[in-house]
C-alpha cells in the first residue's frame, strides 16, 4: 500500500504578544507552490488507494444513496404576477432547470435557464443570483464555475433568447432591479474577497461605466441589496456578526440618494421590511431575543420606533413575512419553531401549530405582497420535506408537495426524540435523536453524532434522505443543539463564542457522554461529523476526548483557527473578530490558542479521521486541513485511517453537481462503515 504523503516541514517561526510559535508547515499555503499541487493530488491518490478494496462498497453505496433520489422531479411553482416559475431536474443531468409558464400552469413551459447548459464542460457550477425583471422580459444571473464565489453577472433577455452583450464579473450574489426594468443594483468584492461596494447599472451599458453608489469602509460589515416583498423600496444592507445598518431608497427613484434608515449602533442589529404607511423592523436594542417595532415612513431612525412584540428569555423571534392582509412572525420558543399570524385589519392572532418533538420550518416561495396564502416547508427527522400552502384567513393547509422517496418510504418504521445531556456548568443541552423502530438502548449500537454551534446557526432538525443509509444499518442519528448557536435563542450564541467558546465543546463532549450514560452507545462506538465552524468543533473535541470516538469526520475544517485570525487580508478574518475575538488583544490570543485544533495536536493515539477540502475554497482556506493533517501525520501515536480528500475545482461547498454530491455522500459513508466493520468482507 502506498505510504501516507508527507509534507517537509520548513520551520516558520511567529511572533505575538512576545512569544515566539513555531509552524512548520506555514509554507503549504504558498498555493503557486507545485509541491503544494503534488502534496494534495497525492493525498487524493492515497486515499484512493487505501479505500480501493471497498470501492465495491462505495460505488453500491452511490447507487443505495442515488435510488433514493427522484430523478425526474419538480418544485411547487411560485406565482409572481402572471406566471408561474419553478425548477425541474431531469434524469442524468446535474443541474437544474429554470422555466416558468404564463397565466396557468396549463400553459406551454418556457425554459428561463438551464444549469446544464450553461455548466457543459466545466468541472464545477454555482447559480448566484437569479432575479427576474419587474416586467419579466429580463433576468439578470450569475455563474460561479470554480467554488471561488466570485461571480460573474450576465443579462438574458427572456423575449427573444438572447444575452445582453455586458457582463459584470468578481461580484458577490446580491442584485436588485430597480421598478424601472433596466436598472440593477449589485454587489462587488473588494481584493480581500469581501462584499463592500454597491454599484449601480444600467441595461444596455457597458459596466467600466457602472456608478459607485456606497462603499463601506468597516470590514466588519458585509454589504448586501435587497428589496421589499411590497417592491416600494430597495436597501443596501450592512451587516455584521453584531452590528447592522441599512440605507434605503424608492424602487421607482433608481437615480436618487439613498438615504440611511437608522444610523448604526455598535451591537444593535436590526433588519426592515415594508407595509402601508409603515416600516417593520426586528431588533436587538432593547432586547436581546429581539423585539418587532414599527416607524413611519417619513421618520426611520430609532428614537421614532414603536414596539409590536418583544421576546424574551424564552421566545425568540427570529423573523417575519408580511402580506397585505397579514403579519407572520416566525419565533422559537424552548428551541421549538413557531409560527404566529396576525391580521392587521381586526388585530386578531392565531399561531400555527406543529405535533412531532423535534422539526424543521422552513418558509419558502413567498413571493406575493396581495396574497392570503402563507407557503412553508415543514420536515422532521422522520418526516420528509411537505410544502404546505396555509390560509391565513381559513387557517387551513394544503399539501402542495411531498418528497417522494422512490422505493417507498415508511415514517412509522422511525421514531425520533428530543433529549437533553448536562453540561459540566450545569446547563441542560438538547439532542435531537432518531433511529430505526424497535431499536432498544443498547452500549453496543453505533452513533453518528452531529453539531456546529457557531454563528448563531441553528442546524434544523431536517429530513434526509442519505441518512437512511445509516439508520437502516442500526445506526442512531444525533443532532447536538450546543451553544454558539442560536436554538434557544440569542444568548445560547452568546455563551458559544468569544471567551465561552469552550462552552461549544464542552456541550458537544457532554453530549456524546449522555448518549453513552443512556444506553445508546459506549465509548468507541461514536463518530463525530462536523464541517466549516463544525470542523473546528470536532477538531477541538477530538483533542479533548480522543478515547469516546472510533472516528471523525471534518469537512472543510476551520481547525488553522489562530494563524487564520490573525491574518487579516483573508476574506473573513475582520469580520470574525466579533466570532472570536482578535488576537491582537492577549486575552483572546490566549484563549483561541488554548483550543485551536491545529495549535492544540498532542503525541497521542486519535480517532480514525476523514478530512475534505476545497481547494479554491474562500472560507476555509484549503491549507487548514492541509496543514492539520501533516500535524496529525507526525504526532499521533495510533495506525487509525487519517484520509484526505480535496476537491481540485471546488470550494467551500464541496462538489456542484447532485450525482457528485452524493459521492461525496458514498466516501463519507464507506469510510464510517468500514471503521465499525460493518462493509461486506
Amino acid at each position: 500500500m502506498t505510504q501516507p504523503p508527507r509534507a517537509k516541514k520548513i520551520p516558520y517561526e511567529i511572533l505575538a504578544h512576545g512569544e515566539a510559535r513555531v509552524d512548520d508547515w506555514f509554507w503549504l499555503r504558498h498555493k503557486e507552490n507545485p509541491e503544494v499541487t503534488r502534496i494534495l493530488n497525492e493525498e487524493n491518490a492515497y486515499l484512493e488507494d487505501v479505500l480501493q478494496p471497498h470501492q465495491s462498497a462505495r460505488e453500491s453505496l452511490f447507487q443505495e444513496l442515488k435510488g433514493r433520489l427522484k430523478e425526474d422531479d419538480q418544485g411547487v411553482p411560485v406565482k409572481i404576477d402572471d406566471y408561474y416559475y419553478y425548477s425541474r431536474v431531469v434524469a442524468g443531468k446535474q443541474y437544474a432547470i429554470h422555466c416558468r409558464k404564463k397565466h396557468s400552469l396549463d400553459a406551454p413551459e418556457e425554459i428561463v435557464l438551464d444549469g446544464n447548459v450553461l455548466a457543459e464542460g466545466k468541472n464545477y457550477f454555482r447559480l448566484g443570483v437569479f432575479e427576474v425583471s419587474p416586467s419579466h422580459k429580463w433576468l439578470a444571473y450569475s455563474v460561479d464555475f470554480d467554488g471561488s464565489e466570485k461571480f460573474t453577472v450576465q443579462f438574458k433577455n427572456l423575449e427573444t433568447g438572447e444575452l445582453s452583450p455586458e457582463s459584470i464579473t468578481g461580484t458577490s450574489p446580491s442584485l436588485e432591479w430597480a421598478e424601472d426594468d433596466r436598472t440593477v443594483f449589485y454587489v462587488m468584492l473588494d481584493k480581500h474577497e469581501r462584499p463592500d461596494r454597491v454599484l449601480r447599472h444600467r441595461l444596455g451599458t457597458p459596466s467600466d461605466q457602472d456608478q459607485l453608489i456606497y462603499r463601506e469602509e468597516d470590514s466588519r460589515l458585509f454589504v448586501s441589496v435587497t428589496k421589499t416583498k411590497s417592491r416600494r423600496y430597495l436597501f443596501i444592507q450592512m451587516h455584521g456578526k453584531v452590528t447592522s445598518e441599512y440605507l434605503y431608497l424608492e424602487a421607482d427613484r433608481p437615480m436618487a440618494e439613498f438615504r440611511v434608515f437608522s444610523p448604526r449602533r455598535h451591537n444593535v442589529l436590526y433588519d426592515v421590511d415594508h407595509h402601508g404607511d409603515l416600516f417593520y423592523i426586528l431588533t436587538n436594542d432593547e432586547e436581546k431575543n429581539f423585539r418587532l417595532v414599527t416607524a413611519p415612513l417619513t421618520k426611520t431612525s430609532a428614537e421614532n420606533w414603536k414596539e409590536l412584540r418583544r421576546g424574551g428569555p424564552a421566545l425568540y423571534l427570529e423573523g417575519i413575512d408580511l402580506t397585505q392582509d397579514h403579519l407572520v412572525v416566525f419565533e422559537r420558543t424552548r428551541g421549538l419553531q413557531q409560527v404566529r399570524v396576525t391580521r392587521f385589519s381586526s388585530g386578531d392572532e392565531h399561531s400555527i401549530s406543529f405535533e412531532e418533538p423535534t422539526y424543521s420550518i422552513t418558509p419558502t416561495g413567498n413571493a406575493e405582497f396581495n396574497t392570503k396564502t402563507l407557503r412553508f416547508s415543514f420536515s422532521s427527522l422522520v418526516t420528509p420535506a411537505t410544502v404546505f400552502d396555509y390560509d391565513l384567513v381559513a387557517r387551513t393547509r394544503e399539501v402542495k408537495k411531498v418528497q417522494e422517496i422512490p422505493g417507498g418510504y415508511d415514517p412509522t418504521q422511525y421514531r425520533s426524540e428530543r433529549i437533553e445531556a448536562t453540561a459540566p456548568d450545569g446547563t441542560k443541552v438538547p439532542l435531537s435523536i432518531v433511529y430505526k423502530k424497535g431499536f432498544e438502548p443498547n452500549p453496543k449500537s453505533n452513533v453518528y453524532l452531529y453539531g456546529y454551534g457557531s454563528y448563531g446557526y441553528a442546524i434544523p432538525p431536517a429530513f434526509s434522505t442519505h441518512r437512511l443509509s445509516l439508520l437502516d444499518r442500526g445506526f442512531v442519528y444525533a443532532l447536538a443543539h450546543i451553544r454558539g448557536g442560536e436554538d434557544l435563542g440569542r444568548a445560547w450564541y452568546d455563551d458559544g463564542k468569544f471567551l465561552k467558546k469552550k462552552n461549544t465543546f464542552l456541550d458537544f463532549v457532554a453530549c456524546a457522554e449522555h448518549l453513552i450514560q443512556a444506553r445508546y452507545t459506549s465509548k468507541g462506538q461514536i463518530v463525530i461529523v462536523g464541517g466549516s465552524a463544525g470542523g473546528m468543533l470536532v477538531g477541538a473535541v477530538m483533542n479533548l476526548r480522543p478515547d469516546l470516538f472510533r472516528g471523525v469526520v471534518a469537512h472543510v475544517p476551520f481547525v488553522d483557527v489562530l494563524n487564520t485570525m490573525e491574518d487579516a487580508t483573508l476574506p473573513l478574518t475582520v469580520t470574525e473578530f466579533e466570532e472570536w475575538g482578535n488576537p491582537q488583544d492577549k486575552i483572546y490570543y490566549d484563549y483561541i490558542k488554548s483550543y485551536s485544533p491545529y495549535d492544540n495536536v498532542e503525541r497521542k493515539a486519535y480517532p480514525h479521521l476523514l478530512v475534505t477540502a476545497g481547494l479554491n475554497d474562500p472560507r476555509v482556506t484549503y491549507w487548514e486541513p492541509m496543514k492539520w493533517v501533516q500535524k496529525l501525520r507526525d504526532m499521533k501515536t495510533d495506525s487509525n485511517w487519517l484520509l484526505m480528500h480535496t476537491h481540485m475545482g471546488a470550494g467551500h461547498g464541496g462538489a456542484s453537481g447532485r450525482y457528485d454530491a452524493l459521492k461525496d455522500i458514498a466516501l463519507e459513508y464507506v469510510f464510517i462503515l468500514k471503521i465499525f466493520d460493518l462493509l461486506p468482507r
